[in-house]
């Protein structure tokens, strides 16, 4: 398997390849989202509300979010490494936000990190860059921004950036290629104000939730990908798989062993 590169990223978007990039916070979920074939890997801010019951993705810290960074390096080979800032470095100058990649690259070994709501900080985009980090930047109406746009975080999920806004981000999104970012993160472009930002740049434009075909790739949570949360028991997912169930499942079936004082499958 190849090794991914951010020239490579730009050639894909010019052979109108997509990019896929895979969010996981864990090694074994990031060693399979690798051998898959991710272009990119993500450890996201949002392993706070997923994976450690945060009720908002502002929770996250910098220390917890090393501890899954590190943990995500040692299962990636070939795709590209990622990981979001916590809220809070980005906002509060140039100079924590370099302090706050040089973290993330010198001790958890990230390829890139990525900044949301970094249309509001071009300067710190600039600065994180010629520190030598590469920026993927997001913007739109996103966790750590939705508020600005009168959404509750709640409801991020299923909002549509408004058409009449396009110029407004197609400005944004230039104003960070102009800074230095490598990749963009278009969360809920929407299939009207999204081709018109890829159209706009150079880099490549992906996003997540609220993005589409029409984007350069596409970003998606793995646990999401398969089904993996416990409110998919007693629910059919319209994922790729139904993980939670399976998993309930076999540990129902455990604990029926382990009180029925048999033999456990897969010990000994």
């Amino acid at each position: 398997m190849s090794t991914m590169t951010i020239p490579k990223l730009r050639e894909m978007k010019k052979d109108g390849t997509k990019s896929a990039c895979i969010v996981a916070w864990d090694y074994q979920m990031a060693r399979i989202a690798d051998r898959a074939g991710a272009d990119i890997v993500s450890v996201g801010d949002s392993v706070g509300v997923n994976l450690w019951g945060h009720s908002h993705p502002l929770e996250i810290t910098m220390e917890e979010i090393l501890v899954a960074a590190k943990a995500v390096r040692r299962g990636v080979e070939s795709a590209l490494l990622s990981c979001d800032f916590p809220f809070g470095p980005l906002q509060e100058g140039a100079r924590e936000a370099v302090g706050a990649a040089i973290r993330l690259a010198k001790e958890a070994g990230v390829d890139m990190v990525k900044l949301d709501g970094a249309a509001d900080f071009p300067e710190a985009v600039e600065a994180v860059t010629r520190a030598g980090v590469p920026v993927f930047a997001q913007f739109g109406i996103t966790p750590q921004t939705a508020l600005k746009y009168g959404v509750a975080y709640s409801q991020a999920e299923g909002a549509v950036v408004p058409e009449e806004m396009v110029e407004q981000f197609v400005a944004e999104a230039k104003r960070l290629e102009s800074a230095g970012a490598v990749a963009l993160n278009f969360t809920n472009s929407g299939p009207v104000v999204g081709p018109a930002v890829v159209e706009a740049v150079s880099i490549p434009v992906l996003g997540g939730f609220g993005g589409g075909p029409w984007l350069d790739g596409r970003i998606r949570m793995s646990t999401a990908a398969i089904g993996y949360s416990a409110k998919w028991i007693d629910a059919e997912p319209t994922t790729y798989a139904n993980v939670g169930r399976i998993a309930f499942d076999a540990l129902t079936e455990c604990i029926a062993d382990i009180r029925g004082e048999k033999h456990l499958r897969g010990q000994g």
